[in-house]
């Protein structure tokens, strides 16, 4: 009987070591299986990681490798002195580069922080923060510039009554073509610019019609400048130029004169271009055309623009800026002559243009707008359903302007439509060795 406890008791101790075993083995062989998935999971995320890396750098070479040949051809015929060029795509700024010389009469080349003035390029960036404060609650498109502005009258009090915030920055408030453009280059404040507008006749009831202005749009700032209590300079640079790292734009002639790196300003003479000089006009009139910046820079602001920042600001609010307001209409201007272009309007200090592609009858947007002061010539355009952005800074005022973003935008397109390169493919699968 004894013998017999002593053979159960035995068993029972090879059993549960057998068990014990088991589960160890089992254990290990489970841990090494998510080890080894963990392992290959890894192994994949690096190998597209290294994949997209390529692709990335390899687009971004070939881009700039067509750019120089574009430029280089330009600036042989005369057409340009220098360009700063920043194009985006999603929420990388692929190039950020310059072309061509500063000045003529030197050596120095421009360069992706090379700094330009914008004209009326700025012209986008007040839309975009009336779109900004008008998210806080503090300004409404419906809002009386009368209600802001005592001191402005536009011919009889019926006509003034009737013009809002969103007339005067679509350009239909009813004023002449750029009424009192003369009064802000002479360099009058706003304050007095918005009293003569009483001696001005209206061409129509407010809304109805686009007139380009510079004069009555500026005065956005003041009405911006009313609802919050500080000036746009500052409200620019603390809700946009700091957030967004933009170091080098500023909005202020004494700032810009002491600017090192700076594409001056040229002029067409009989033997060419000739380096001019700097002028202080339209920094009484920033929302108009006061805005200085460069490539790098405006490669910031186009990423921000297609909602790459919504921690500075969220799309929704950003896309109100770009509501068509009015329809502009004929077929004379140059932008309404972009291969597929169907139609354009004007948001809130930006053109918004309706265009197709090959056989396709689905109409693309482009948000778009031109920029001249102080002979710099400037163009920006973003391609919202391509998350694309391309902005061209120039230091003449280059008849190249007028296809310059039509002929980038098929450049671009070419590069990121194009098949991987066959070199690239061996390098692609040199990485998942």
């Amino acid at each position: 009987m004894q013998r017999y406890r002593i053979l159960i008791a035995s068993a029972l101790v090879v059993f549960t070591l057998s068990a014990l075993t088991s589960r160890l083995v089992s254990h290990k062989s489970k841990d090494s299986t998510q080890k080894a998935g963990t392992a290959i999971t890894t192994t994949e995320k690096t190998s597209t990681n290294k994949k997209d890396a390529l692709l990335y750098a390899s687009r971004q070479k070939e881009l700039q490798t067509a750019l120089n040949a574009y430029f280089k051809k330009a600036i042989a015929k005369g057409d340009v002195i220098g360009a700063g060029v920043s194009i985006v795509k999603g929420d990388s700024i692929i190039i950020s580069e310059g072309f061509g010389k500063k000045n003529s009469a030197e050596q120095s080349t421009v360069n992706g922080e090379t700094v330009f003035r914008l004209g009326s390029l700025s012209k986008g960036f007040a839309g975009i923060l009336a779109a900004n404060i008008k998210s806080e609650g503090k300004l409404n498109w419906t809002d009386k510039v009368s209600d802001y502005l005592p001191e402005f009258q536009l011919g009889d009090g019926t006509n003034t009554k009737k013009v809002t915030l969103a007339n005067i920055l679509s350009h239909t408030s009813g004023t002449p073509y750029h009424s009192y453009t003369n009064l802000v280059e002479a360099g009058l404040p706003l304050k007095d610019i918005a009293k003569r507008f009483k001696e001005v006749m209206p061409i129509s009831q407010p809304g109805l019609m686009y007139s380009y202005q510079n004069a009555m749009f500026a005065l956005c700032g003041e009405v911006m400048k009313k609802a919050t209590g500080k000036k746009i300079n500052t409200l620019l640079d603390n809700r946009f130029f700091k957030p967004l790292e933009m170091c080098a734009t500023t909005t202020d002639y004494e700032t810009l004169t002491h600017e090192a790196n700076i594409a001056m300003p040229h002029v067409k003479t009989r033997n060419g271009w000739k380096a001019s000089h700097l002028k202080d006009n339209y920094y009484n009139a920033v929302a108009a055309g006061g805005i200085s910046s460069n490539a790098h820079d405006m490669g910031r602001w186009m990423r921000f623009l297609l909602g790459h920042n919504p921690e500075v600001m969220k799309s929704e609010a950003i896309d109100e800026a770009f509501n068509p307001f009015i329809e502009i209409s004929g077929h004379r201007k140059y932008y309404q002559r972009w291969p597929g272009h169907t139609r354009s309007y004007y948001g809130f200090g930006w053109r918004i243009h309706k265009f197709t592609e090959g056989d396709s009858t689905y109409e693309k947007t482009i948000w778009h707008h031109g920029g001249s002061v102080n002979n710099y010539r400037n163009e920006i355009a973003v391609y919202p359903e391509a998350d694309l952005g391309i902005c061209v800074l120039m230091n003449n005022n280059s008849p190249l302007a007028k296809t310059v973003i039509p002929d980038l935008y098929e450049i671009v397109k070419a590069v990121y439509s194009r098949a991987t390169p066959k070199e690239l493919h061996h390098q692609i699968a040199a990485t998942t060795l």
